[in-house]
C-alpha cells in the first residue's frame, strides 16, 4: 500500500466514531467470502453510524476508490470481495428500530440476523418469510442486496416483495428515502435539485420510452419466474403505471433490492411481515433413483399446495456421512438414494396435514416416481432441514482440490420446463466429463448445480468459464435466469448483457452513473465486471507450498488444504440464541477476527504467501488465534469440519520454534510436574498460589480462584485401597481407568465416586502408572511433549485395551486426546486407532452398560430430583450429550434437562489468564451463567468438565458436580 493511503487511513479512522483497520491481517480475512474470489482491500471499517457512512463516502470520493458493503460476508458469487475499502456493518448496525403489529410491518438495520429478528418477532405470530439456508448468521441487509429467496418463497416470495422502505446515504453524501409514493409525488421527485431527483428523472426518462420497454419484456427472463435477479429489476419497474404497468403508486426500493450495495449505501428497511404458517406440518422425504426422476416428481408434487419442496442429491447425502453434526439427521434415508425431495405440507389440523401427505405419495406412486416416502413430523423435520441448510458448507468436506465450485448454482427456469432443462444441462455436463451437484429448490425451478472443479489448475479454470457460458446460454433458451437468489457478484456479473441483451445492459449504466458517477460503490459488480475467471483464491497452476507439521493432516492432505476447506460459509458466526458452540470468542467480541473462518483463511494466507522460511512466524497469526479457546466445537459444527483447535495447536508449535515458549506457557503445560511438587505439601502451595502476588507474578487473573491441591493424591489412594477394592465381586466385567492429571490432583473426590461406584456394581476397576493425557502440553502448542506422552500411553495401552477391557475416563478433555489429538501425534497409527475404537467417556461407558441391562434402575434411589446438564465442548464436539442424558436418568425419578449453554469460556488455562480474563466471563454470561443463576436452589448443576465446574462457581458461586458423583449418591 502506498504511503499517502496508509496516512490517508490513519487520518479516516481518527475522524470516525467506529473502527478503521488497515493492517495485514484484517485485509487478510476480509479478503474472501464464500465464493471462489479473493482481492486484498484497502482495509475495514466498521462504522457505528450514518455520519461515519457519509464520511467513508467522502473518503472514497476524495481518493478515488470503492467501497464495498458487507454484512456476514456469506456471498457465493464475490459481492464482498475487491480491493476498495470493505464497510462492515455487521457489529454495530444491528437494531430493530420500529415495529407495527397491526400492519405487520418492522423497520431495521442491515446488520440484523434473519433467525435473530424472527426470533423476535415470533411471540406475535409474524416472521419474515424469506429463508436462506445461511439464516442463522445472514443478515438483513444482506438479503436485501442479493435479494435472497430461500426454502419459502414458493409460498411467500422473495425478499423484493417484502421490501416497503430503504434509507439510504447517496453517492454524494446526501440521504434519501426510497418508498411508494404516488404519479404526482413521483413527479415532484423528479423536479428537485438533487442527486434524488436527478435518479427520479433519469428512470422515468428511460422507462416511460416505449421502445425501452419493449426491448426489457423480450430479453429480460420470463415474469412467471419469481426469482430472476439478472443486473437491475427494470423488468420489475415495468409494472407501475408510469411504465405501461397497472400499479397506480411507484416504489424505487424495487430498484435498490437486488442492486448488490452498487447503488446506494442503505441504513434502514423497512419490512413486510407474514403470518406464521399453519403450525401441524409434515414433510415426506421422497427417495429416488436418478437426478431426472426427481425432477420430474418435482412437476407433480407441486400440484399439491406444497409450502417447501427443496433437492438434496447423493454428492450432499454422501459429505453428510462424514459430518459429525450432520451424521445423526440421516436418520431418514433409506438405501442409496441419488436424490432425495423434501416436501412439505402445513395445515392447521394434523389429521388434514397427514391426509394430504398421504394425497402426495399416492401421486407420486402413481405416477411411479420414487421408491420410499418417509413422512417426518415435529423434530424430525428440522432435523431433515438443518441437513439440507449444511448443503453448501459440506460441500468443503471433498478432500483435496477438487471442489463443487459455485459459478452456475443459480440458475432458475419455469417449473414447466426443469425436467427438460436439467435433462439438457446433465448432457452438457457429460460432454465436459461432469458430473454435478445437484440441491435446494426444486419447488421454485431453481437448483444449486455445481461443477467439480480444481481452480488450481489452468484447465479447470477454463472449464470454469466454458462451463459458466453454456449454462448461461442454456439458461437464455428457456427464457430463465442465471441468477435467482445469490445474485451477480462477480461469477456471473459478465454474462449479463447477453442474459438481459446488450440494449438493456447500457440501459443499467446509465442508470448506475446517475447514481453512482465515480464508480465508489461496489465496484465491478453487476456493470463493468470484474472478470469472472480472474483474482481466484488461488494462484492458478502455482508450486504447492509443503509444509511440514509435526501432526499428521494426512486426512485432508496436509495442513494447508486443512484450512482450505473452509469455504467462507460463515456458521461460526451464528449467535447463542442459534444453539450449538461454535463461537464463542465471536460471540463475545462480534469481530470477524475471532471467527473459525477468519483462522482458518489467515492460516491459510500466510502458509500460502509468507516468505518467511518458517511460514508460521508471523505476528498475526499469534494475534488471530489468541482468542481460539480450542473448544472444538468448530471440528463438528462446522460443515466443513475445520478443526480450529488442531491449527491452532500446530501453530503455537511452530512459532514457539521462532519465538521461543513463554515462560507462564511453560508453567500451564508441565502443570503435572508442578503438581507433583505441589502435593507434597498441598496446603502450603494452595496458600501461596491464591495470593495476589502470585497471580501477578504469573500473568493470572486475580479475580480467578486457582484450583486447590487434594490432601491425597487419587492415586495413593487407591493404592491404599486397592485390596479392598479388588476383593469385592466381579460380575459385570473389567475395564482401565484412565487416571487423568486432573483426577489425579485436585478432583481425587470424584475419582473416588467413580471406582466406588462401579465396584459396587460389579465392575472391576483397574488403575495403571500410565503417563497424563498431555493435554495441557496440547493446548499450549507444547507437541514435542505432547508427542512423547502420546507414543508413551499408545504403547502402554495396546495390548491393554480391547472390547472386553476398555479404557474409561472421568475427564472428558483427557480421556478423548485418546480419540482425537493421538490420533494426529501418535507414531504408531494402528495401535492407537484401535485403542481409539474402545476408549469411553465414564458416561459413554455406563450408557452402553445400561442398555445391555448390566446396570439398572432398581439399585438406585427412587426420591426425585431436578438435575440441569451443562456439556463439555469437547464432550458435545467429540462425543456428544445423550450419554449423560441416559446415565442420569438412570434413577426412575431423576428430572433430567440438557442446558443449551455453548462454552463456559474457563477453557483450561485460557480463563486464568489476565488478559483473557473478561472474554472467558463474557463467554460464560452469553448463555450459562444467566441459565445456572436461574435454577432453582434445589436443582443440582451437572458438569463433567474441571475447568467447567470451576467457571461456574467464579461466575455464579454455585456449585456443580460430576455425573459420575451424582450417580454415586444415587445407589443405594
Amino acid at each position: 500500500m502506498k504511503v499517502e493511503m496508509t496516512q490517508a487511513l490513519k487520518s479516516l479512522s481518527s475522524n470516525i466514531e467506529g473502527e478503521v483497520f488497515y493492517d495485514l491481517l484484517h485485509k487478510s480475512i476480509y479478503a474472501t467470502d464464500a465464493s471462489v474470489y479473493r482481492k486484498i482491500p484497502l482495509g475495514v471499517a466498521y462504522p457505528k453510524n450514518n455520519e461515519d457512512l457519509k464520511t467513508l463516502i467522502r473518503f472514497a470520493q476524495e481518493h478515488k476508490i470503492s467501497l464495498i458493503p458487507r454484512t456476514a460476508g456469506t456471498s457465493l458469487a464475490g459481492q464482498c470481495v475487491g480491493d476498495g475499502l470493505v464497510v462492515d456493518v455487521s457489529k454495530y448496525f444491528t437494531k430493530i428500530l420500529n415495529f407495527n403489529e397491526q400492519d405487520k410491518t418492522i423497520t431495521v438495520q442491515p446488520g440484523i440476523i434473519r433467525d435473530q429478528l424472527n426470533n423476535y418477532l415470533k411471540p406475535y405470530g409474524l416472521f419474515f418469510a424469506p429463508n436462506t439456508s445461511t439464516s442463522n448468521r445472514c443478515m438483513i441487509g444482506g438479503m436485501v442486496g442479493n435479494n435472497s429467496s430461500g426454502t419459502t418463497s414458493i409460498k411467500f416470495g422473495v425478499t423484493r416483495d417484502k421490501v416497503l422502505q430503504l434509507k439510504t446515504i447517496l453517492s454524494d453524501g446526501s440521504e434519501a428515502v426510497f418508498n411508494e409514493v404516488s404519479t404526482s409525488e413521483f413527479n415532484q421527485k423528479r423536479q428537485e435539485n438533487s442527486l434524488e431527483g436527478k435518479i427520479y428523472n433519469t428512470v422515468y426518462n428511460e422507462l416511460s420510452n416505449q421502445e425501452i420497454q419493449q426491448e426489457i419484456i423480450k430479453e429480460f427472463p420470463r415474469k412467471s419466474i419469481h426469482r430472476r435477479n439478472n443486473g437491475y429489476p427494470i423488468d420489475e419497474l415495468l409494472n407501475y403505471e408510469a411504465f405501461g404497468g397497472s400499479n397506480k403508486t411507484i416504489n424505487l426500493a424495487t430498484l435498490l433490492t437486488g442492486s448488490e450495495g452498487t447503488l446506494a449505501f442503505t441504513t434502514e428497511i423497512t419490512l413486510q411481515l407474514d403470518t406464521l404458517p399453519p403450525p401441524k406440518n409434515i414433510m415426506v422425504a421422497a427417495h429416488f433413483s436418478s437426478i431426472q426422476e426427481s425432477m420430474e416428481a418435482v412437476v407433480v408434487a407441486m400440484r399439491h399446495n406444497l409450502f417447501t419442496c427443496e433437492l438434496m442429491d447423493k454428492t450432499i447425502l454422501d459429505c453428510t456421512k462424514n459430518n459429525r453434526e450432520q451424521l445423526k439427521n440421516r436418520f431418514f434415508v433409506e438405501g442409496d438414494p441419488k436424490s432425495i425431495l423434501m416436501l412439505e405440507i402445513c395445515t392447521q389440523d394434523d389429521n388434514e396435514s397427514d391426509g394430504l401427505a398421504n394425497a402426495l405419495i399416492a401421486d407420486l406412486q402413481k405416477n411411479k416416481l420414487g421408491y420410499a416416502y418417509p413422512k417426518l413430523t415435529g423434530s424430525e423435520i428440522d432435523q431433515a432441514v438443518e441437513l439440507r441448510k449444511a448443503g453448501l458448507g459440506l460441500l468443503g468436506n471433498i478432500v483435496g482440490d477438487n471442489k463443487a465450485v459455485a459459478c452456475i448454482e443459480d440458475t432458475a427456469v419455469e417449473l414447466k420446463d426443469l425436467p427438460n432443462y436439467i435433462s439438457e444441462f446433465s448432457k452438457m455436463m457429460e460432454d465436459f466429463g461432469q458430473e454435478a451437484v445437484y440441491y435446494a429448490h426444486a419447488g421454485a425451478g431453481e437448483l444449486h448445480l455445481r461443477p467439480i472443479l480444481n481452480l488450481k489448475k489452468q484447465a479447470d479454470v477454463v472449464l470454469f468459464r466454458e462451463i459458466t457460458t453454456k449454462t448461461a446460454e442454456l439458461v437464455k433458451k428457456y427464457g430463465g435466469s442465471f441468477s435467482g437468489e445469490h445474485g451477480d457478484g462477480i461469477v456471473r456479473a459478465e454474462f449479463i448483457p447477453k442474459m438481459i441483451g446488450e440494449k438493456n445492459y447500457a440501459l443499467i449504466k446509465r442508470i448506475k452513473n446517475t447514481f453512482d458517477p465515480n464508480n465508489i460503490f461496489n465496484k465491478g459488480k453487476i456493470v463493468d465486471a470484474f472478470p469472472m475467471d480472474k483474482s481466484l483464491r488461488y494462484e492458478v497452476d502455482r508450486n504447492e507450498p509443503k509444509i511440514e507439521t509435526i501432526q499428521d493432516f494426512s486426512d485432508s492432505l496436509g495442513i494447508l488444504r486443512a484450512t482450505e476447506k473452509c469455504n467462507g460459509s460463515g456458521d461460526c458466526r451464528k449467535l447463542p440464541e442459534a444453539g450449538g458452540t461454535m463461537c464463542p470468542s465471536y460471540r463475545a467480541t462480534r469481530n470477524e477476527k475471532d471467527t473459525t473462518r477468519a483462522r482458518a483463511n489467515a492460516l491459510r494466507e500466510f502458509l500460502t504467501n509468507s516468505e518467511e522460511k518458517n511460514k508460521f512466524n508471523h505476528k498475526e497469526l499469534y494475534d488471530v488465534f489468541d482468542l481460539c479457546l480450542s473448544c472444538k466445537a468448530c471440528a463438528s459444527e462446522c460443515p466443513s469440519n475445520v478443526d480450529i483447535a488442531s491449527l491452532k495447536a500446530e501453530f503455537l508449535h511452530q512459532y514457539y520454534k521462532a519465538k521461543g515458549i513463554p515462560f507462564r506457557t511453560k508453567i500451564f503445560a508441565n502443570n503435572v510436574k508442578l503438581n507433583k511438587l505441589g502435593s507434597i505439601l498441598p496446603f502450603v502451595t494452595n496458600a501461596v498460589l491464591n495470593t495476589k502476588i502470585t497471580k501477578k507474578v504469573l500473568g493470572i487473573a486475580v479475580e480467578r480462584s486457582i484450583p486447590r491441591l487434594a490432601d491425597k493424591t487419587f492415586y495413593n489412594w487407591y493404592k491404599q485401597n486397592e485390596t479392598r477394592l479388588l476383593s469385592k465381586s466381579i460380575t459385570n466385567g473389567e475395564i482401565f481407568l484412565f487416571m487423568d492429571e486432573f483426577t489425579n490432583y485436585y478432583d481425587v473426590n470424584i475419582g473416588i465416586d467413580c471406582i466406588e461406584l462401579l465396584t459396587d456394581l460389579g465392575y472391576k476397576v483397574n488403575i495403571t502408572n500410565h503417563e497424563e493425557s498431555g493435554r495441557s502440553f496440547i493446548s499450549k502448542g507444547v507437541l514435542d511433549e505432547a508427542k512423547k506422552i502420546t507414543d508413551f500411553n499408545v504403547n502402554f495401552f495396546k495390548d491393554k485395551i480391547s472390547n472386553k477391557t476398555p479404557l474409561v475416563g472421568i475427564e472428558p478433555s483427557a480421556i478423548l486426546t485418546f480419540r482425537d489429538e493421538y490420533l494426529r501425534l501418535a507414531d504408531d497409527k494402528k495401535s492407537a486407532n484401535d485403542i481409539a475404537k474402545n476408549t469411553f467417556t465414564i458416561e459413554e461407558f455406563i450408557k452402553q452398560e445400561f442398555d445391555k441391562k448390566n446396570i439398572v434402575p432398581e439399585s438406585f434411589t427412587a426420591e426425585n430430583q431436578v438435575l440441569k446438564i451443562h456439556g463439555h465442548c469437547q464432550q458435545k464436539s467429540l462425543s456428544n450429550m445423550e450419554p449423560t442424558f441416559k446415565m442420569l436418568s438412570i434413577p426412575k425419578n431423576y428430572k433430567v434437562t440438557i442446558i443449551n449453554s455453548g462454552c463456559c469460556g474457563m477453557a483450561g488455562s485460557f480463563g486464568y489468564e489476565k488478559e483473557h480474563y473478561k472474554i472467558s466471563m463474557q463467554v460464560g454470561e452469553d448463555t450459562l451463567f444467566p441459565k445456572i443463576r436461574n435454577a432453582n436452589e434445589d436443582v443440582i448443576i451437572v458438569a463433567a468438565g474441571t475447568s467447567c465446574r470451576h467457571q461456574i462457581k467464579d461466575g455464579t458461586q454455585k456449585n456443580s458436580k460430576h455425573p459420575i458423583s451424582v450417580l454415586r449418591e444415587a445407589l443405594l
